[in-house]
């Protein structure tokens, strides 16, 4: 059974004349005819009682076009919930990001998006790196809006932010007065790290590594606002982006004197993956303003 019988049928049923569907339709008489018997013939019954040309629903006729009107009307309805959805002035945009980034930086580029398309709407996600991934990969976020280190090599990687790390201590600490520090001179010192499913934990490994430094965690915390909760309770130091969610009261943000502290946030996709008009509309937009040009 195909779409264009259900079209024919309805039009037949409507016109109750074989002539007069065949022009409304734009087909030949004979073309229209086959594939009303056609249709019959699938359902087993006859659908119009035939005087001539003059056509009228039998009763078979009258509950099937009941349901076929309904379903048309899904159809037109489904068809134009996706027109609507993936619009570039008026779609949903499916994205993903890591909890922190909600703080500021994802609010951020809403509100500057929408100032020049105040019709398209945005489905948010949050998580851990975990979470996030596992929506791209299920095709439930079409973007995150994450860090570097889980980029794969099916997925396309655009920095949108580099942010500075910091060393962060308690306004108590016998180091927040300084105006500069160099990692090396926190050694001893009781460190709050990071869990692995935390966005950051890949890139200080990192750049701890290139710094030939390593810091022992006396604490690993789940996410970074605990990091920021632990120094300011005085139970260690830390380095971390200076990001709203992370400005405590109580802490003090000291730039490191190492080169190359900067945590890289970015936009992720599938290359193998539609993306629909909004979608693709606000990935030019961010194109456009971010940092560097996009690479796999």
């Amino acid at each position: 059974m195909e779409l264009t019988q259900l079209e024919y049928f309805l039009t037949v049923a409507r016109l109750e004349h074989m002539t007069s569907a065949s022009k409304a339709l734009r087909i030949t008489q004979p073309a229209l005819s086959h594939a009303i018997s056609k249709l019959e013939n699938e359902l087993g019954v006859p659908l119009f009682e035939r005087r001539g040309r003059n056509v009228q629903l039998n009763r078979y006729g009258i509950t099937f076009s009941k349901w076929v009107e309904e379903a048309m009307k899904n159809i037109g309805n489904g068809i134009r919930e996706i027109d609507e959805c993936s619009n570039a002035e008026t779609g949903v945009i499916h994205i993903s990001y890591l909890n922190i980034l909600g703080v500021d930086l994802v609010p951020s580029l809403i509100r500057d998006y929408q100032a020049d398309n105040p019709k398209v709407r945005f489905d948010l996600y949050q998580g851990n790196h975990g979470d996030i991934d596992e929506a791209l990969e299920t095709g439930t976020s079409d973007m995150l809006i994450t860090s570097r280190e889980t980029t794969m090599n099916d997925e396309e990687w655009m920095i949108i932010r580099r942010m500075p790390i910091f060393i962060v201590v308690s306004s108590q600490h016998r180091f927040a007065s300084r105006s500069s520090l160099s990692l090396f001179e926190l050694s001893g010192e009781p460190f709050v790290g990071l869990k692995t499913n935390c966005g950051l934990k890949s890139t200080i490994t990192t750049l701890f590594k290139n710094t030939n430094f390593e810091l022992a965690s006396t604490y690993d915390a789940e996410d970074l606002i605990t990091v920021a909760g632990f120094i300011k309770a005085g139970l260690g130091v830390s380095v971390l982006p200076q990001t709203l969610g992370l400005m405590l009261d109580g802490l003090v943000w000291i730039p490191i004197e190492e080169e190359g502290w900067e945590w890289e946030v970015g936009l992720k996709w599938r290359r193998d993956r539609y993306l629909s008009p909004a979608s693709r509309r606000f990935l030019d937009y961010l194109q456009q303003t971010s940092l560097e040009p996009v690479r796999g």
